[in-house]
Formats: structure tokens, sequence, C-alpha cells
């Protein structure tokens, strides 16, 4: 005989059916955000801020080298070295130099600053002699510019210095020397003291194949590794706690497998995502503070873990709400930055239908086990009366 649902399982079953649909189908509509995020990261891109040859390098990799600068360069078959240098501006001037030995004394250096009144951007090269302002001679230097002027131009806060070397040789790993300060050069074009600086070994000669290589590996990890995670192990251990409440303890050892293995996985997810945000030009804050969001709930869920009452305890029920509620919100939000995920990444339509395949017998399955909990239900002898 069919199992006739009740009206609380009935909903209760529709929300979780519910609840996956929405976020498949409408986290690819999110287009407003979709959109906000993919501008960011074209912007990131300088295409639209610099002209050729900066603002369209071939084969240009992007790194982020220390706090904000960021290096874009390309390399070409005849050792043209094509270099922007970015970094968060305010005030001041902006330099990153190339030295033999990773010291900024006789090293060469490339300069920007916008003035204080506005206006076209200053970049000059910059000999530094010396650690007095008088020693670091402008207009001077060792770098090989070519004829291909070079360029400071801001956008958004952010200053961009856009330079061209050519080179007889390929250009490898090369010391490099980044500095800022927040005061302007003086009138005569002497630097004043730098706020901060750092010296970093920068290798000019990586391919942009490996480079690519390298971050679609990333991003396929970061992908699986956050699907099994979030889409996966998370769901069944939630199911699991469900419908398998008659078989103790069996229920309890398969839900805390489930979830510590989702929150590892989980974890996993956000470092190799934070490294691909370093590595990748372009940003994607809703993505990354979900992704966030995700590790402080599972955190949490982990804690609830230690935290967990006696049957008896008054403190019970709380717990309960607690637990299921920061549950349900991490299980929401792992499904949302899922789909997020891929549309940001472009992902193919294997990796759409994989998901979605997921999702389908994820909401299969809970069809089926709340039919056979309420028919369990039915079958039940009445209760005696007196």
């Amino acid at each position: 005989m069919g199992a006739n649902l009740s009206f609380p399982e009935w909903q209760s079953m529709s929300s979780l059916v519910a609840f996956f649909l929405v976020i498949y189908l409408i986290g690819f509509g999110i287009e407003n955000v979709v959109a906000e995020d993919q501008q960011h990261c074209r912007i990131n891109n300088i295409t639209a801020i610099l002209p050729p040859p900066y603002g369209n390098m071939r084969n240009m990799i992007c790194q982020n080298v220390w706090d904000s600068f960021t290096i874009r360069f390309s390399q070409s078959k005849d050792y043209v070295v094509t270099i922007v240098l970015s970094a968060t501006y305010t005030t001041g001037w902006v330099g990153m130099g190339f030295s033999s030995d990773g010291m900024m004394i006789n090293s060469s250096c490339m300069v920007g600053w916008i003035p204080p009144a506005g206006g076209k951007g200053q970049i000059l090269q910059y000999h530094v002699e010396g650690t007095m302002p008088s020693e670091i001679k402008p207009n001077k230097g060792e770098l090989p510019l070519t004829k291909t002027p070079p360029l400071a131009v801001l956008q958004n806060g952010t200053i961009y210095l856009a330079f061209q070397l050519e080179y007889p040789t390929p250009l490898g790993p090369q010391p490099v020397v980044l500095a800022y300060s927040s005061e302007y050069p003086h009138q005569d074009l002497l630097l004043t003291h730098h706020d901060d600086k750092t010296s970093i070994i920068f290798d000019f000669s990586t391919s942009k194949a490996a480079a690519s290589a390298s971050i679609k590996r990333m991003k396929m990890i970061h992908g699986i590794v956050g699907i099994l995670g979030w889409g996966f192990f998370l769901p069944c251990g939630a199911m699991v706690a469900r419908y398998l409440k008659n078989h103790n303890p069996l229920w309890f050892y398969l839900h805390i497998c489930c979830q510590v293995t989702g929150f590892l996985l989980g974890f996993v997810t956000v470092i190799v995502g934070l490294q691909l945000y370093n590595q990748l030009d372009c940003d994607f804050p809703t993505h990354k503070g979900i992704g966030i969001l995700l590790l402080v709930l599972s955190i949490l869920q982990m804690f609830a873990l230690f935290l967990r009452p006696d049957e008896d305890s008054p403190y019970r029920k709380y717990w309960k709400w607690y637990h299921s509620w920061v549950g349900r919100t991490a299980l929401f939000f792992g499904a949302l930055n899922i789909v997020l995920g891929m549309h940001f990444a472009e992902a193919g339509s294997t990796w759409k239908t994989s998901y979605g395949v997921i999702v389908g017998l994820t909401i299969l399955t809970c069809i089926v086990l709340e039919v056979f909990v309420e028919q369990k239900l039915n079958d039940l002898p009445p209760p005696a009366t007196s």
C-alpha cells in the first residue's frame, strides 16, 4: 500500500528539494554579481587602461609579489620584456628597481607618481648611487629601455607603471627591488626616502604554458575537492543524521566520518582557492567571501562535536538549534559557491553536468528516503487506548 505523506513530512521534503533546485538554477542567474566581478577582472587585465603594447601584452603572466604590488610581464622572441607594475596608490611615488645583488644601491629603477594636482602621470629612470636623496640620480640608469615611451597611469586607486626593456639574451631570474613613499619627489625630481621596500628574485623566464598548466591543475583540484566536500560529503552527513537515526550508533559514526571528511576537503578547497586568488589576475570577492564564510561555519560545526551535551542536559535543545542551523547555512552557501565557482571559471558542460547529476541524485535519494520513513511510520501499530 502506498504511503500517504503527512503535511509536515511533505513540507520537510519539499524544502530540501527546493533548496537544491533553487541553488542550482538561480545560482547561474545572479547576473548582477557575476557581471560586477567579471568587470573587475577585466579592469585588472589592464586592456582598457593602458594603450598598446602594454594593454595587450601577448602571453602575459601576472603575479602578486608583495603587499598590493603586482607584476605583469611578457617576453618576446626578440628578448623584449614588457612590464607593468601595479600597486595601491594614494600619494607619493612607487618604484621597481633592477639590481645585480638584490640591494638598492647600484640598482637602476623605474619610479612613477601622479602629480598632486592631477594630470599626466610621471615616470623616470633613476640610478641609486647611495642612500641620500642627492645620490639617487634622475634620468640615469642602466636599464635598456626601448623607444616605446614608459607610462604611469592611475585608475580606481591603483597606479600602473609600464615600461619596456630590450636585452641581447633572454631575461631570467632577476633580483628586483620594490619600494614606495607617501611623499612626492622634490621639485628637482630627487626622491624622498621610501616608507617601505623589499627585495625579491623574480623569474622573467617563466613560460606562459607552464604557468597556465599549473593554474589549470590548481583550478581542477579546487573544483573537484570543493564539489566533493561541499556538494557530496556534507550533504551525505546531513542525510545520515536525518534518515538513519534508528540505526544507533552506526548513524553517529557515519555522520561524523562524512562531516569530518567534508570539513577537511573544504579546508583544502579554501587553501587552494586563496593560492589561486593570489596567482590569477582577477578578483571574485563574492566567491572568495563565501568560501571564507564556509570555512568559519565548518569550524563552528567542528566545535559542536566537542560541545555536544548529554541527551538529558537542559542545554541540549539549544545545541540542536545551533548545530542544525549552522549546518543548513553551510549547505546552502556551499551549493551556492559551487555554482558561482563554475560560472566564474567558465567551466565546461562536463563540470556543470557532473554537479547536476550529484544534485539530482541527492534530491532523488531524499525523496526515496522520505517515502520509506513515512511508510515505516504508517506501518507502526496505532497506540493503545484505555
